[in-house]
């Protein structure tokens, strides 16, 4: 696991937002629920999409929690 991958976890546990550039999309203030490994790739699952982790890039943690 990177050090990408920490850092999503713990925001998801820490229920802090977070920002990303997915494929051509930039999404801001996204609730991360959990991340998850299924079939040798990671996802990220949020209320309103499950995101691949190897198309997520500029992943920004900010101090707001939800």
């Amino acid at each position: 696991m990177n050090i990408e991958l920490r850092f999503l976890e713990k925001a998801a546990k820490d229920g802090n937002y977070i920002s990303f550039s997915y494929e051509n999309q930039h999404l801001k203030k996204v609730k991360p629920l959990k991340l998850t490994f299924k079939e040798e790739h990671y996802y990220l699952h949020t209320p309103d999409a499950i995101f691949k982790f190897e198309h997520i890039k500029n992943i920004q943690i900010s101090k707001e929690k939800f």
